[in-house]
């Protein structure tokens, strides 16, 4: 996503209200001044709540993960110039968009006595609470957003397949001295996903994920250290993007710095929910941190390699050397282990919604069932796109635009229509400007990375 499966995301599932009723039921009228006397941050259960730190590393871990090392080659397609200024930039949209979806939430809270929501409850809240004709959406507007939350970890889950198949195939192939086709390494895969999709509590996760961290963090290590050794310009760097890879350097981008799934479980389960916002706040420390190692990374790492850039800057270290071979299986193994969390969300969230239509003496077999479905759907895809590179631009166009930008723009508008719009309107003409952003890259990022996939098959 960039993004490794969160935790704490999964820790605190997006849960569905019992009904749309259970809001509904609150007398929804224009936002006055005893609203002011309801505290839900008083309200909320402290009694496993994370502290400031703990949460501040909640939120790097989602953002520091795979994503990471897709930005030398989101560099390569924006170039030099537009490409470290252009990921600053995209970091700040995406910030801002995490702090307006929070500061929703928080005032709905306020507004309808609530205690907390999940991303997909602010969405129901925001339309329930908005103008009249926009009330009959709200049940809506919940279920698209859990439709997204969906779309969007089962899209990571296939672009984890891919890039675990490809790290692992460069070490075979040189080992080998043969050249196996991908799909061979994904299809290997298959007893493993399986049984990481049929975990349904994440305590047997844990050791895990213990692994994957560590992994990861050696991985990570070894890698920065490829980098900087001996670090020197590449012959072929430009300074400018081509125009038609510039949708591929913002949905890449988008694909890397996105965690905004992560985001209302770690304000949910907080201390001092009030110090996620605000200056310097949780969000900000996060944020800043999070986008200058993207951007330092990403231009570093366009600078070593030039156009040679690949998908995942690991794939761009040397096969013949032990130390580049170990962490390509390093990362890979991190990965695979990541997996079963990255699935943990979408299935428990479609299973809940499916699970009442099914007979409860064979609830068990029908769970397991659908899970194995769901795993077989991730490595169908993944065996239908096995390049990591136009897989990352899709998953990032579609689902993090949408996911990432254009609903909290809209959640903003809407929470805000009742006099709250500001001065001449601004919220509405900054939020209009943020959809149309995030629209422009849905459409021509997806349009690239489709024209990118027809071409494998030509």
């Amino acid at each position: 996503m960039g993004k490794d499966t969160k935790e704490q995301a999964a820790g605190n599932p997006m849960q569905e209200f019992s009904s749309s009723t259970k809001i509904a039921t609150v007398v929804i009228g224009e936002y006055n001044e005893k609203d002011e006397l309801y505290n839900p941050f008083e309200c909320r259960e402290k009694e496993n709540a994370n502290s400031d730190l703990g949460s501040l590393a909640h939120l790097l871990k989602s953002s520091l993960g795979t994503g990471i090392l897709a930005m030398p080659n989101a560099v390569k397609n924006g170039g030099l110039v537009i490409g470290g200024i252009g990921t600053i930039l995209i970091g700040m949209i995406c910030a801002h968009c995490v702090h307006i979806l929070v500061r929703s939430s928080q005032v709905l809270c306020k507004r309808l006595k609530r205690p907390q929501m999940t991303y997909a409850e602010t969405a129901e809240a925001a339309f329930l609470s908005g103008p009249k004709s926009l009330r009959p959406f709200a049940n809506a507007s919940r279920i698209f957003v859990n439709a997204a939350l969906c779309a969007t970890y089962l899209g990571g889950s296939c672009v984890y397949i891919i890039f675990v198949s490809e790290s692992i195939q460069q070490v075979a192939d040189y080992h080998s001295g043969t050249e196996i086709r991908i799909h061979f390494y994904i299809a290997a895969l298959i007893p493993a996903v399986l049984l990481l999709g049929q975990v349904r509590n994440l305590k047997y996760m844990v050791p895990l994920s213990i692994v994957a961290n560590a992994s990861m963090i050696a991985g990570f290590a070894i890698t920065l250290y490829y980098l900087f050794n001996d670090i020197s310009m590449a012959p072929d760097v430009k300074l400018f993007p081509y125009i038609q890879h510039f949708p591929t350097f913002l949905s890449t981008v988008l694909f890397a710095i996105e965690g905004i799934g992560v985001v209302m479980p770690v304000e949910n389960s907080m201390q001092n929910p009030q110090r996620f916002l605000g200056c310097p706040g949780i969000l900000n420390i996060a944020m800043s941190v999070v986008v200058s190692l993207y951007a330092v990374l990403g231009v570093f790492g366009y600078l070593k390699y030039g156009e040679a850039a690949r998908a995942s800057i690991t794939l761009n270290l040397p096969k013949e050397e032990i130390l580049g071979q170990t962490v390509k299986l390093l990362i890979a193994l991190a990965v695979l282990f990541t997996y079963g969390l990255q699935c943990y969300i979408p299935l428990d969230i479609m299973w809940k919604s499916l699970k009442d239509k099914c007979s409860h003496k064979y609830e068990g077999i029908c769970e397991t069932l659908f899970r194995i479905l769901m795993v077989l759907f991730t490595v169908t895809i993944a065996l239908l796109v096995p390049e990591l590179e136009p897989f990352i631009s899709l998953v990032g166009a579609v689902f993090f635009s949408i996911l990432g930008v254009t609903i909290p723009a809209t959640v903003e508008t809407i929470s805000c229509w009742e006099g709250h719009l500001g001065a001449h309107n601004w919220r509405l003409w900054k939020n209009m400007f943020l959809v149309v952003f995030s629209l422009l890259a849905l459409a021509f990022g997806s349009w690239t990375s489709i024209s990118d996939i027809i071409k494998l098959y030509r």
